[in-house]
């Protein structure tokens, strides 16, 4: 499964950069790829492009502020979550998604 993440916390460093890493560590262990863009104090980086959001199967928006450029999912299946699931239940929150996706 291709997945593609949008991850911000609302100070924009700490819970931004941690939840990135569990997304790409427990979406790897399980078979998947991943590619995630944070967007925080320093800007947007890891920048999704139309190529890797045409592809996704699914998109994780675990943001607990408002981020931009959303609209580029418009037509995509989304899930929404707060950074504290995606850091601290990232296998499970992975999980879901195959279920849901399977379904």
């Amino acid at each position: 499964m291709k997945l593609v993440a949008v991850v911000a916390c609302t100070s924009g460093i700490a819970h931004t950069y941690i939840a990135k890493e569990k997304l790409i560590k427990a979406a790897e262990k399980r078979g998947h790829t991943i590619k995630v863009e944070t967007q925080g104090t320093i800007g947007i980086e890891g920048n999704l492009t139309k190529e890797d959001i045409e592809e996704a199967d699914l998109v994780i928006m675990a943001t607990d502020i408002q981020t931009t450029g959303n609209e580029r999912f418009d037509d995509k299946k989304k899930l929404k979550v707060s950074t504290s699931i995606a850091v601290k239940a990232s296998e499970q929150l992975i999980k879901k998604i195959e279920d849901e996706i399977q379904q």
